[in-house]
């Protein structure tokens, strides 16, 4: 990888070797394999284990998971958070496990629907919940730094399943959980 970022860098009409970048495609090629680890890493590896038996049905839910992602489109990042509330039946999930499951999806190439579609059916395939909500607000470097450069924008996607998606009620008290 060191190479290809090293020709990027020479396309750009920089010098590859002079002080300053003469390391900068190592470091980069190591900065692009950290923000895209969740390639490596697998759902089952990032559970292990970790779902307990409780006796509750009430939501639980986790906000501000901040995340850090890059766009498919432009390779540049986007930045926010996400909240997940789920209700169990009968298995609870780790707490720090949900927001690796965050991570491990939002280290990949992604489009923020896709990734917010894959939090909420993972977590709610390992848990077996009643439903679960998963909301992620974020803002899009590709939006900010290049084209239309509005540097205020952001974006918020929603995916709801099970209770979330039938009950008005549940997805109401979700909801209003998130707001600030």
């Amino acid at each position: 990888m060191d190479n290809y970022f090293r020709k990027i860098i020479e396309e750009i009409g920089e010098d590859s070797s002079r002080d300053g970048l003469t390391k900068t495609p190592q470091r980069a090629a190591t900065a692009f394999k950290f923000l895209t680890k969740g390639y490596s890493q697998s759902v089952d590896e990032i559970l292990n284990g970790a779902l307990f038996e409780v006796d509750s049905n009430e939501m639980i839910l986790v906000k501000d998971i901040e995340l850090y992602s890059l766009c498919e489109h432009h390779l540049l990042p986007f930045i926010g958070k996400c909240h997940v509330a789920y209700i169990p039946t009968g298995k609870i999930i780790g707490l720090s496990k949900i927001a690796r499951i965050v991570d491990m999806f939002a280290r990949r190439l992604q489009v923020q629907e896709r990734l917010t579609k894959q939090i909420a059916e993972t977590i709610w395939e390992a848990t077996a919940a009643w439903g679960i909500g998963v909301i992620i607000e974020a803002r899009h470097l590709c939006m900010m730094m290049r084209g239309v450069e509005k540097q205020n924008s952001v974006m918020t996607t929603s995916v709801m399943l099970g209770g979330f998606r039938t009950d008005p009620g549940t997805r109401s008290e979700f909801l209003s959980l998130v707001r600030p």
